[in-house]
């Protein structure tokens, strides 16, 4: 139980959002073990050959956005090439073997010299299934990673197979993974790491934790969800043109959560210039996520001025019709004292 806001916030993000440091350490450990085991793959001269200087953590995880639990570590695995080429259609991006020469002309379509991204995720799903420690591996139902189920862990891998582009007219390079249809698309998750660590620094290393913060609160059953991506998208919007993000993550959701309510509602550009408009959330969902940030903004504005008038248990009570009931309760044993602990901000 926590004496004042700062505590309690200091105790929630603590021990009910953040990742534990020792689940982290030992999540990357057993990543870096993986991949490993995957690049000996190739080893029996049919796989693809691997490619691992373009193996690339993405997702929450990789970003340092993630909240408990920790539930799926994601992974893009480098193949390479082998001369294939690519070539952008109007709905789809198609790789061409090379010829019999190269071990992805295996990987074909039928009757097409393309290669079939769903064939290389099952090539990827029957030699995973063939690593004692772990249980179970399957193909996602979008058909775009294989999903490897733990024995041991809690979480799990999600693992994509991708190729790296050569540079194009602009000096830029993609990467390409299957599009759930038998071929492939863009991205670029180097593009989202380092969007976040500048912004992170230019803010004072302190948007990271509003991050997770919101993350939690949007997890609660009083709106439809937003992807998680889009969601971060949104914040690092906000913080994009300023420097000066609290380190206390109280001060800075009544003006987040009023940005999230307006922009929520309108188109939301890819940041890597590659999807276009990433907002996919019908009318109705926009509307209702926009209400509750509003609402939560109002909450917000009111837990501060309890704070500021010294009024600790009532403005820790508005956090938790905010965050819900595990944000920590005010401990009554010193209560008779609060100023001792309490800081001007």
């Amino acid at each position: 139980m926590a004496t004042t806001v700062i505590a309690a916030f200091n105790e929630f993000m603590k021990d009910t959002v953040n990742l534990k440091k020792a689940d982290t350490d030992d999540a990357r450990a057993s990543r870096d073990w993986l991949i490993g085991k995957m690049n000996d793959f190739e080893k029996d001269d049919k796989f693809p050959v691997s490619f691992p200087a373009i193996h690339i953590a993405f997702g929450s995880f990789a970003r340092r956005t993630k909240i408990r639990p920790l539930d799926d570590i994601d992974l893009m695995f480098g193949l390479t090439g082998q001369g294939a080429t690519y070539t952008i259609l109007s709905d789809r991006i198609t790789v061409t073997s090379s010829g019999e020469g190269s071990r992805l002309h295996s990987y074909r379509h039928s009757g097409a010299d393309t290669v079939c991204s769903v064939r290389i995720l099952n090539a990827f799903k029957n030699r995973l299934q063939d690593i004692a420690q772990y249980a179970q591996a399957d193909i996602r139902r979008n058909q775009e990673a294989v999903t490897l189920k733990l024995v041991s862990k809690d979480w799990n891998f999600d693992i994509v197979p991708c190729f790296i582009t050569s540079e194009d007219a602009f000096g830029r390079t993609y990467y390409l993974i299957p599009d759930g249809n038998g071929h492939w698309k863009f991205t670029d998750p180097r593009k989202d790491r380092d969007r976040v660590t500048t912004i992170n620094v230019q803010n004072n290393g302190n948007v990271l934790n509003v991050i997770r913060a919101v993350k939690y609160w949007q997890r609660r059953p009083t709106m439809p969800s937003m992807s998680s991506y889009l969601l971060e998208t949104l914040i690092m919007d906000y913080y994009a043109g300023r420097t000066s993000c609290s380190s206390f993550v109280d001060m800075e959701l009544e003006a987040l959560f009023r940005h999230l309510g307006q922009s929520v509602r309108y188109s939301v550009n890819d940041p890597k210039g590659i999807q276009g408009d990433i907002n996919s959330l019908s009318a109705e969902a926009r509307k209702a996520i926009s209400d509750r940030c509003y609402l939560d903004a109002q909450k917000v504005s009111e837990a501060r001025w309890f704070e500021n008038n010294k009024e600790y248990e009532k403005s820790i009570n508005k956090w938790r019709d905010v965050f819900g009931p595990f944000f920590p309760e005010q401990s009554r044993k010193s209560s008779a004292s609060p100023t001792v602990l309490y800081h001007w901000r």
